[in-house]
């Protein structure tokens, strides 16, 4: 169904494709788009509102009928539709574009929210939807690969337990609203057209309180101390959001409620971080281990392994140890540091000038073959 949102809304350029894009197109543009903006890959701080209009745009421009009726709304805003009372130029029919005479989707609805109608989150005939609440939680590194389970606490709006949410005090229950019967809307005549507004009776609920509940006042929600039980993915990272659906603010009279949106901050680990779904490790081994090769304890999430040297490593080369990064997709890579001693033993030094004498000397012919020194 045509939304009066869709006024003002350009989805052809939300998913950059001209408007005669074919459905192939639209779905190309838009698996690339929706990978690039997912809030759950994508750190951004606007990644989440993007990725969502992303997701509005191909919903209205994949289906035939709606990117009819969508075109059918741009036309008439750029003028070149026309259209006069409830039809439009052509004999489209205004009141069936937008979904019929009473309903809150019609063409009364739409102009509506041009001149400060329009009931926002307000399902019609009910109450509105609660806000979505934001908080943060700080994780171990470890946590964040492996994924955990944690508790929140936070005091936020909460369905009141008096009431139940429903805003009436115990033994009453709200009454269908007498000036708009419960619409939630109260549709106003100025000449050809018919301009819808939140009914000032009910503040668009479609229904009346007229014994409140005593510990909310009217409202459903109140103000308490919530613990909220969190499970944390596996492979999250620091930055991103996880969202729990309708575990934010009531919605107002019994309304659904909004979501919990929790931006997760990860701890620095002294020894380890991430590459994508990898963890990664510096290891210091010794001239001997790097050139002989050597077996060498090297620790993981999991616990110590053996990580096999092998002869002739050179600094900056990466070992990996399999299934030790995030569980069922990364490794733990290990980039081999070679360490040089800043001085020596004369034990040390002599060995390493009979060492020095006996092993061939480092090719730098090719330096000689490109500068001509």
């Amino acid at each position: 169904m045509a939304s009066q949102e869709w006024l003002e809304k350009d989805f052809y350029a939300v998913l950059g494709v001209p408007q005669d894009a074919s459905k192939k197109d639209i779905e190309k543009s838009y698996r690339k788009l929706a990978r690039e903006w997912h809030p759950d890959h994508n750190p951004a701080p606007d990644a989440e509102e993007k990725f969502k209009g992303i997701s509005e745009a191909y919903s209205v421009l994949h289906d035939d009928k709606s990117r009819g009726e969508y075109d059918q709304i741009q036309l008439m805003k750029s003028g070149r539709g026309g259209f006069g009372g409830a039809h439009a130029a052509g004999g489209i029919n205004l009141e069936d574009l937008f979904g019929g005479g009473g309903s809150s989707g019609s063409f009364s609805d739409l102009f509506g929210g041009l001149f400060g109608g329009g009931a926002g989150q307000r399902r019609r005939g009910g109450a509105a939807r609660g806000n979505d609440l934001r908080t943060n939680v700080t994780l171990d590194f470890a946590d964040a690969v492996k994924g955990s389970t944690t508790e929140l606490r936070m005091r936020a709006p909460g369905e009141c337990e008096t009431c139940h949410g429903s805003g009436a005090k115990p033994g009453t229950a709200p009454t269908t609203c007498p000036k708009c019967s419960g619409r939630g809307l109260v549709t106003e005549n100025q000449g050809a057209f018919s301009f819808a507004q939140p009914c000032p009776e009910c503040d668009g609920t479609g229904t009346v309180v007229t014994d409140p509940c005593p510990d909310c006042g009217g409202t459903g929600a109140t103000t308490k101390d919530r613990a909220i039980t969190v499970r944390v993915p596996a492979g999250i990272g620091d930055g991103q959001t996880i969202r729990l659906a309708g575990r934010g603010a009531p919605g107002e009279r019994g309304g659904p409620a909004g979501d919990l949106l929790v931006r997760v901050t990860v701890r620095a680990h002294p020894l380890f971080a991430r590459d994508g779904d990898n963890v990664t490790l510096r290891l210091p081994v010794s001239f001997p281990e790097a050139a002989m090769g050597a077996k060498v304890k090297v620790p993981t999430l999991d616990g110590p392994v053996t990580l096999k040297v092998p002869e002739g490593t050179p600094t900056g080369r990466v070992l990996r140890v399999k299934g030790r990064g995030v569980p069922g997709k990364g490794d733990l890579l290990v980039t081999v540091d070679v360490e040089v001693p800043s001085s020596l033993t004369a034990e040390a030094r002599e060995a390493l000038e009979k060492y020095a004498a006996a092993a061939p000397a480092a090719d730098r012919a090719k330096l000689e073959e490109l500068t001509g020194q």
